[in-house]
């Protein structure tokens, strides 16, 4: 990576090896980390992101936001409609 790349992490935590993200930090050799998720939640007080320089950490949850809220909501409704209704969506049984 380029020392100018930030790395963004909003699926799961064990994508990233926590160690050598901090390393790479630490060193300089990426700039920065926006992290949403880690391997282990809560995260334990050794965890070398918690101290890493230019790391970003949000509480699990960045997708949140009001609007990622009221859509998600739709989406519910709008399955549990079509169940009643006999046309079933995102069935995954099948």
């Amino acid at each position: 990576m380029k020392k100018t790349a930030i790395l963004i992490n909003t699926s799961r935590g064990p994508v990233v090896d926590e160690q050598a993200l901090a390393d790479a930090l630490h060193s300089g050799t990426i700039a920065a980390a926006a992290l949403d998720v880690l391997s282990q939640e809560p995260p334990q007080a050794s965890n070398p992101l918690l101290s890493a320089p230019n790391c970003f950490i949000t509480p699990h949850v960045a997708w949140a936001s009001r609007e990622a809220r009221v859509r998600l909501m739709d989406i519910a409704v709008e399955n549990v409609r079509a169940f009643i209704s006999g046309s079933p969506r995102n069935v995954v049984n099948n």
